[in-house]
C-alpha cells in the first residue's frame, strides 16, 4: 500500500526561517486573513496564491467542491481556485475568537493556527482552519487551509432554536407508529444496517427533514456489538466516541465495553426517534435508471413476509467491516482437521472452549483480545503470528493521539472534529505521523524490547506512520495493547512466529520448520474481505463492479468510497469508527439534502490523482 504524494515537513530549517521573540500571532493572522478574504471575495487568484508557500495544501469537504478533495502544492491549488472560486462565490469571511495561536508541535516545527467562518454564495455556511508558517524574510504564509460545509442556508438542522415546537397532546405514540410503518408512503433514504454508522446518518437526515428508514437484520439495535465476543471493549476514549446531538453522560467510562455500547445504541435510536425495522434484511436492490431511484426488496426474517419499495432515492450501506465476508485463508489439509475451526466473528465466550487446546491465527486486535480471553478462562492458547504487527500501549500512546483534542479538558466536540479534519492525510503521512510514531515507540521501549525477545515481531506501520494510517488503509495490522502483550511476554499466551504454516493435520497445525502444534480449536482472526462484497450481494455484480472501492486512500489522501460519491447515483457507503461516523454523517446528510432540494453540485473532479 503506497501513501499519497506530499511534501516534507515545513521545518524551520527547510523554510530558512527563525522564530522572533514576542510574536504577535493575532496581529499576524488578522493581516493575513484580511488579504485572504479580500482576494477570495474579489476572485483574485493571483493575490490569493501570493499568500501561500509552494509546498502547501488546501483540503475541502463539500464547501467549494461538493467533494472530498486535497490539493497538493501551489500549482494544484492555483488550478482549483481558477476553476471553483467564481463558481462557489465564497464571502463574508470572519475570524473566530477561539483562534489557535502559535503552536510548536516539535522544536523545529512552528505554525500559527486559526479558525474562521464564511458563506458559500447563497447555498451554505462553512467553516475553516488555517495554518501559517514563518518565512526567511520574516513574513508568514499559508501552509494548510481546510474548508468544510457546515449547513445549507435555507435548510438548517432542526435543533436548538429551530427545533420542533408543536404540542402533540397525546398524539405522539400514534404518530410514531405511523412514521415507523411507512404504510402509505416510502422513505427517501433506505439505510442498510443499524450500527453506529447507520444510526448517525439517520439522525442527521432526520434533523434535516429527510425521511429515512433503517433495515437491521438483528432482533435488536446494538446486536452488532452485543453479539460479538464478550471481551470486546472500545480502545478509543469516550471523548471521541460520541454520536451526533447526544453526548455520553459525564459518568460514562473512558473505554466502553461492547455490551454497554450496544445498550447505548439501542437507547440512541429510541431517543432520537429513528425509524428502524428490526429482524429484516434487504435481499435485492435494483437501480431504475430512467426514474433515478431504487427498487428495494425487504424480507422479514421472522415470517418470510416481504415488502417492496419502488421509489427509494438513496440507498446507504452502513454494514461496516463486519458486514462483509470473513477473510479465511486456505491451507493444505484443512479438510482433514478433526477439530473445530471458526472465524473471530463467530467467537463469543471462552467458556465454550474449556479443556481444549486453542490456536488463534492472527496477531492484531481481535487475536489479542480472544487469546487473552482464553487465557483468563484457563485455556491453553497459542497465537500464530503470520507477519509483523504494529503495537503501542493504549495507556501511553492514546494520550499522544487524543489528549490535545479529545480529552476531559479538550475543546467542544465540533471544534475538535474541525481541527482534526484540518490536517490533510497527504500532509500527515509525510513526516508528522512518523514523528508521532517514534515518540510513542520511545515511551513503549521496554514493552517493544520484551516482545522482540520473546519472538513477537513488531513494525512501525506503513512507512513508519503507526496505527492511524493502518486503520485508514487496511483496517487492520495493529494492536493497541491493553494487557495481552504482557501475557505473551510472560508465556501465558503461547506464541508461534518463527515459521510459515505448512498445513493442517488431523490433530493440529504443521509448520515449514517441521514443528507441530496440537489443537482442538483454530480461530481465524484474519479480518474481512472487501467492503463492496455486500453491494455485490444485494445490488448484483454490475453495480458492485462499477461502483468505487470502499476504504483506503485515493491519490490525494482522501478516503475512497465512504461518505462520498461512489460513481453510482443514489448509492452511498457509510463506514468508520465512532469519531468518523459522528463527523462524516453530517457530510453525507448534507449531500443528500442538497440533492433533494436541487442545490447540489456540480462535483469538482478535475486534476484528481489516480488512486493508489
Amino acid at each position: 500500500m503506497s501513501l499519497p504524494s506530499g511534501f516534507p515537513l515545513p521545518t524551520l530549517d527547510r523554510l530558512g526561517a527563525t522564530l522572533p521573540p514576542n510574536i504577535d500571532s493575532k496581529d499576524i493572522v488578522s493581516k493575513w486573513f484580511e488579504a485572504f478574504s479580500q482576494a477570495a471575495e474579489s476572485n483574485n487568484v493571483e493575490a490569493l496564491m501570493s499568500l501561500f508557500i509552494a509546498e502547501s495544501y488546501w483540503r475541502d469537504i463539500l464547501a467549494l467542491t461538493w467533494n472530498f478533495r486535497t490539493f497538493i502544492g501551489s500549482d494544484q491549488i492555483d488550478q482549483f481556485l481558477q476553476d471553483r472560486l467564481s463558481v462557489s462565490k465564497p464571502r463574508a469571511f470572519k475570524l473566530r475568537d477561539d483562534y489557535l495561536g502559535l503552536q510548536l508541535p516539535y522544536p523545529d516545527l512552528a505554525w500559527i493556527g486559526f479558525l474562521f467562518d464564511f458563506e458559500v454564495g447563497d447555498i451554505g455556511k462553512a467553516s475553516g482552519v488555517g495554518r501559517l508558517v514563518p518565512q526567511a524574510d520574516g513574513t508568514w504564509k499559508a501552509h494548510t487551509i481546510f474548508t468544510q460545509l457546515e449547513e445549507l442556508k435555507k435548510f438548517p438542522e432542526k435543533v436548538g432554536a429551530t427545533r420542533e415546537s408543536r404540542m402533540d397532546h397525546g398524539l405522539w405514540s400514534a404518530q410514531r407508529q405511523r412514521d415507523m410503518a411507512f404504510e402509505d408512503k416510502e422513505p427517501t433514504v433506505l439505510i442498510v444496517g443499524a450500527g453506529q454508522s447507520g444510526l448517525a446518518v439517520a439522525a442527521r437526515l432526520k434533523m434535516l427533514g429527510v425521511s429515512a428508514l433503517i433495515i437491521e437484520k438483528n432482533p435488536r439495535v446494538g446486536d452488532n456489538w452485543r453479539n460479538r465476543y464478550k471481551a470486546l471493549c472500545l480502545h478509543d476514549p469516550v471523548w471521541c466516541d460520541q454520536l451526533p446531538y447526544f453526548p455520553f453522560p459525564s459518568n460514562w467510562p473512558t473505554f466502553s465495553p461492547a455490551d454497554k455500547i450496544a445498550g447505548w445504541l439501542e437507547y440512541y435510536a429510541e431517543a432520537m426517534e429513528l425509524n428502524v425495522w428490526k429482524s429484516c434484511e434487504v435481499t435485492t436492490a435494483v437501480r431504475n435508471e430512467q426514474g433515478g431511484s431504487w427498487t428495494v426488496n425487504v424480507r422479514y426474517t421472522s415470517d418470510g413476509k416481504e415488502r417492496t419499495f419502488k421509489r427509494i432515492k438513496h440507498l446507504v450501506f452502513a454494514t461496516g467491516f463486519n458486514g462483509n465476508q470473513p477473510n479465511i485463508p486456505t491451507f493444505p489439509g484443512t479438510e482433514s482437521f478433526k477439530g473445530q475451526t471458526l472465524h473471530s466473528s463467530q467467537y463469543k465466550v471462552a467458556s465454550d472452549f474449556i479443556g481444549k487446546k486453542v490456536v488463534v491465527i492472527g496477531a492484531c486486535t481481535s487475536a489479542h483480545d480472544i487469546a487473552a480471553d482464553m487465557y483468563y478462562a484457563g485455556i491453553d492458547v497459542t497465537m500464530y503470528q503470520r507477519s509483523s504487527t504494529y503495537v503501542m500501549s493504549a495507556s501511553k500512546g492514546l494520550r499522544i493521539y487524543f489528549d490535545a483534542l479529545y480529552s476531559e479538558n479538550g475543546p467542544p466536540i465540533e471544534v475538535a472534529d474541525l481541527i482534526s479534519a484540518s490536517f490533510p492525510n497527504a500532509f500527515s503521512v509525510h513526516g508528522f505521523m512518523q514523528r508521532t510514531t517514534d515518540l510513542i515507540a520511545g515511551l513503549d521501549t521496554e514493552l517493544l524490547d520484551e516482545l522482540s525477545k520473546c519472538g513477537f515481531r513488531t513494525n512501525k506501520g506503513i512507512q513508519g506512520t503507526g496505527a492511524m494510517v493502518l486503520y485508514l488503509t487496511t483496517g487492520s495490522g495493529y494492536y493497541l495493547d491493553t494487557g495481552a502483550s504482557q501475557l505473551i511476554i510472560d508465556g501465558k499466551i503461547k506464541l508461534k512466529s518463527d515459521s510459515p504454516l505448512q498445513s493442517f493435520t488431523e490433530t493440529g497445525l504443521k509448520f515449514e520448520d517441521g514443528s507441530e502444534i496440537p489443537a482442538d480449536v483454530v480461530v481465524f482472526a484474519t479480518g474481512y474481505g472487501n467492503a463492496r462484497s455486500v453491494i455485490h450481494k444485494i445490488c448484483g455484480p454490475e453495480i458492485g463492479n462499477k461502483c468505487n472501492d470502499v476504504w483506503g486512500f485515493d491519490g490525494e489522501g482522501e478516503m475512497r468510497g465512504s461518505w462520498r460519491d461512489m460513481g453510482i447515483p443514489g448509492l452511498w457507503y457509510a463506514m468508520g469508527n465512532f469519531s468518523m461516523d459522528r463527523s462524516h454523517s453530517k457530510f453525507l446528510a448534507l449531500q443528500i439534502k442538497a440533492m433533494e432540494e436541487n442545490c447540489f453540485g456540480p462535483i469538482y473532479n478535475q486534476t484528481r490523482q489516480k488512486d493508489n
